[in-house]
């Protein structure tokens, strides 16, 4: 019995120490956020977590100038480029069930490409990777109006009209935008549905995002934040309707909160929506046998793999459309999860950084 006393005391002391430095941790980055985000003004929500566990879930400042409406872990942003990591799942999720092949070219969906030869030199994995070599030829600053409310296909059929490269596919990474917008019509074409209408189902469903939504035109004007710029020392929303391509969804149309960004992370990680080995694959470096740059890649199917302040293998994406802000990042060795969401610029790369100095210092990353 008195064995028994013991290890019991010294569960609920280790118990009692870890709760402690949880609350520790907590308080030291939410003193970064409250310092930097202030009362009556577009901020912003964060969320912390080692696996299931979550350290800190706060939001800070307002969703909405006219409501006055708080933010919360419940509000809901626009996510910006973290969307395309849900179309390249999306297209995973296809491979698995053998209904496309990531060596597919982009004639057998787009027969109607300009130039036969350029559409049938670009694969799919090419687009998930960035590295297709297709052109962003769409005139946005020329045709501002039309962009306000483009959709997918018409944000990639400037595409379709290319009659040249930048750079031989696989040989060279460039950030492209239409790249998942025509990933996304890829979906449509393969499910004959529409691809918001699949990832609701085969992703948000499973994941348990309860809280997500995908823009498909318009979006609504309540139940999510709205986003801000600041000049002259006032706010200027900074959204739909001020913003041209804001409605291209296929590279930038997920909506969540930061407790649906963690359900997400948790859904890779159990895995439940994509095999484990299919999840594990997407989130390599991928080297193309044409490589010819002198930068070494540095991202996956979508996702980026960078390094921690401590150098430790850090596995996510950005995002910035209009005045939102997102940052995703987890660190697979110690199970970190970091989640920003924010609808008025500021530098989330520079501050998960900074949540991760604390983590450092505080020995849990």
């Amino acid at each position: 019995m008195k064995k028994t006393g013991i290890i019991i005391s010294l569960s609920f002391l280790l118990f009692s120490f870890k709760l402690m430095s949880q609350e520790k941790i907590a308080a030291r980055i939410d003193s970064l956020f409250s310092s930097l985000l202030k009362a009556g003004e577009p901020g912003g929500a964060v969320l912390v977590a080692k696996g299931d566990n979550i350290i800190l879930s706060k939001g800070y400042g307002i969703a909405d100038i006219n409501s006055k409406e708080p933010i919360t872990p419940h509000t809901i942003f626009n996510t910006g480029s973290v969307s395309k990591t849900f179309v390249s799942n999306a297209i995973l999720i296809l491979e698995q069930r053998q209904q496309l092949s990531l060596d597919d070219n982009l004639l057998q969906y787009f027969p109607d490409f300009k130039n036969k030869g350029i559409a049938a030199k670009v694969k799919i994995r090419h687009l998930l990777s960035h590295v297709s070599g297709l052109p962003d030829n769409r005139e946005v600053s020329k045709n501002p109006v039309f962009y306000l409310t483009a959709d997918d296909t018409q944000n990639f059929a400037p595409v379709q009209q290319t009659d040249t490269l930048v750079f031989e596919p696989g040989s060279r990474y460039q950030y492209s935008n239409p790249a998942f917008n025509g990933l996304a019509l890829i979906i449509e074409k393969v499910t004959g549905s529409k691809w918001q209408d699949f990832i609701r189902k085969e992703i948000f469903a499973p994941a348990g995002m309860t809280e997500s939504d995908i823009t498909d035109g318009a979006h609504p004007e309540t139940g999510v934040a709205h986003a801000y710029a600041k000049e002259k020392g006032k706010f200027k929303e900074l959204d739909y309707g001020e913003e041209p391509t804001f409605c291209a969804a296929g590279n930038g149309g997920i909506w969540c909160s930061v407790i649906d960004l963690h359900r997400y992370y948790l859904a890779l990680q159990k895995p439940a929506f994509l095999d484990a080995d299919i999840i594990g694959n997407s989130i390599e470096v991928k080297k193309f046998e044409q490589w010819k740059s002198e930068k070494e890649p540095n991202n996956g199917y979508s996702w980026f793999i960078t390094k921690t302040v401590n150098g430790l293998k850090r596995i996510g994406h950005t995002g910035s459309q209009g005045g939102f802000r997102a940052d995703f990042e987890w660190v697979p060795e110690k199970k970190i999860v970091i989640c920003l969401l924010f609808n008025i610029p500021h530098d989330v790369s520079l501050l998960t950084k900074k949540i991760e100095t604390i983590l450092v210092e505080e020995k849990i990353l």
